[in-house]
């Protein structure tokens, strides 16, 4: 069968699929680089929880006030206010809630945006935030607060004005933004206080890197230089879950993403998540759904 690339949203699939509802949602030429927007604005056109999937983008969140739920890959991550939370470009996430009384920011970019002058990528990539298995929060302290609302409020301003410079007073901004953040950012993933619970960690980074080339314990126990009973023993013990498990997690996150997200068949989609046998594949999907792949696809 041959293989199709992974699909992902640009930033005007992002917005149909953020604001399918919403007949006053606009898409601008800049959006494909950079977009910044009040999350109260916004927030009551978003039709809570959003699906699984991935973007061509870089996004983040600013959170001045209320709480949200977002994941990155197989990492779910509730925050509360003075809180940023990064996503990479192709990262798959979810996003299940954002209490009503929320405020703040969202705003996406591409990253060619801040590499594209004076900035090399060996720079961006000291970001740990940035990174595809960094720690994505960031908790800007109060002191610190005033300092990052303006950089947000700047960024706005000049999105809004339409000047012809906006892209390069919005790189200015980010990277000024970014920097600051840095100094407050934990360097790698949370990924708790021992040995067990840091084979973990790697294992979910793995199979968020990997999940369509491996596809059984045994292939990410040797990637990761353990044996498959140690990887399940420190699963395990981390989670209360078995390595396997956790594996499943993850296909079934890609399947979501893939039936709600890509053109291809169901059978496709089996093939691509080693699941070479298309019934198998469907009775996986609805013992952990209770629907079936077609049914979740068509859904709503």
């Amino acid at each position: 069968m041959q293989s199709k690339s992974i699909p992902l949203f640009n930033p005007a699939d992002l917005g149909r699929h953020h604001f399918e509802t919403w007949d006053e949602w606009q898409f601008t030429a800049l959006n494909d680089v950079f977009h910044i927007n009040r999350l109260e604005t916004h927030l009551e056109h978003i039709p809570f929880p959003l699906a699984p999937h991935r973007k061509t983008v870089h996004d983040f969140i600013f959170l001045t006030q209320g709480r949200t739920r977002r994941s990155k890959g197989l990492n779910e991550y509730d925050l509360g206010k003075n809180t940023f939370f990064f996503l990479p470009a192709t990262q798959i996430t979810t996003h299940e809630f954002m209490s009503p009384d929320s405020t703040g920011f969202f705003c996406h970019f591409d990253l060619d945006l801040l590499t594209k002058s004076f900035v090399q990528p060996e720079v961006i990539a000291e970001i740990p935030f940035l990174r595809f298995t960094g720690n994505p929060l960031v908790h800007v302290p109060e002191a610190v607060m005033p300092r990052a609302l303006h950089l947000m409020q700047q960024m706005e301003e000049e999105l809004n004005a339409g000047r012809p410079d906006v892209l390069d007073l919005a790189r200015v901004y980010l990277l000024t933004l970014f920097f600051e953040l840095k100094r407050y950012a934990d360097p790698s993933e949370k990924t708790g206080p021992n040995a067990a619970a840091r084979i973990t960690q790697q294992y979910k980074n793995a199979l968020m890197q990997h999940i369509y080339e491996k596809h059984n314990v045994s292939a990410y126990a040797e990637l990761l230089a353990v044996s498959p009973n140690h990887l399940n023993k420190c699963v395990k013990a981390t989670t209360g879950r078995s390595a396997q498990d956790t594996l499943d997690d993850m296909v079934l996150l890609e399947a979501k993403a893939l039936l709600k997200q890509s053109e291809l068949s169901i059978s496709e989609i089996a093939f691509k998540l080693g699941k070479e046998d298309h019934s198998n594949f469907s009775r996986f999907f609805k013992a952990k759904t209770q629907t079936t792949p077609k049914e979740y696809k068509l859904s709503k």
